[in-house]
């Protein structure tokens, strides 16, 4: 196994929110790569992406706004943990997204964070999650990235209370 994770966005717009994404990563030490593809609009190349990603990665992230599905596409071609991203770019605010990757059909799951940016700083540290599994150096970061949201909050806290 490795430490590296497969990062799809649907549309190259998305990538400002996917930033969110790689900064998290970079703090838990985990390498990533990043690939622009559309469900709908790339689909071979979705195809290829996903079929593929067992060689190289050990969770794939997939950001996607509408109901673009780019998730359960890229879950119907692998059996590597996939993290969606529903993103907020359609008139619908981002629901549209939400529930076409949170209503998968039974044996094509997807682990599904929420619309925005906490979902994908969440996407990033459910990832390190996973690889912390097998991982020591990504366990201690995950252990650290904890500590100091704690940190921060207690700090925060005792400035109040002067």
């Amino acid at each position: 196994m490795n430490n590296k994770v497969g990062i799809i966005a649907g549309s190259a717009s998305d990538l400002p929110l996917i930033k969110k994404t790689t900064e998290t990563l970079e703090k838990l030490k985990i390498d990533y790569d990043i690939t622009i593809a559309s469900a709908h609009r790339t689909p071979d190349k979705v195809s290829i992406y996903a079929k593929e990603a067992e060689n190289k990665y050990s969770v794939i992230i997939a950001a996607a706004g509408y109901a673009a599905h780019l998730g359960g596409v890229v879950s119907a071609y692998t059996n590597l943990p996939v993290i969606g991203i529903p993103i907020n770019s359609s008139p619908l605010l981002g629901i549209d997204a939400l529930l076409s990757t949170a209503q998968m059909p039974a044996g094509v799951p997807i682990a599904t964070v929420s619309i925005g940016e906490a979902g994908a700083v969440n996407s990033a540290v459910l990832a390190a999650r996973i690889i912390s599994l097998f991982n020591s150096d990504v366990k201690e970061a995950l252990n650290k990235y904890k500590q100091d949201m704690v940190d921060k909050i207690e700090k925060a806290d005792a400035d109040l209370q002067r």
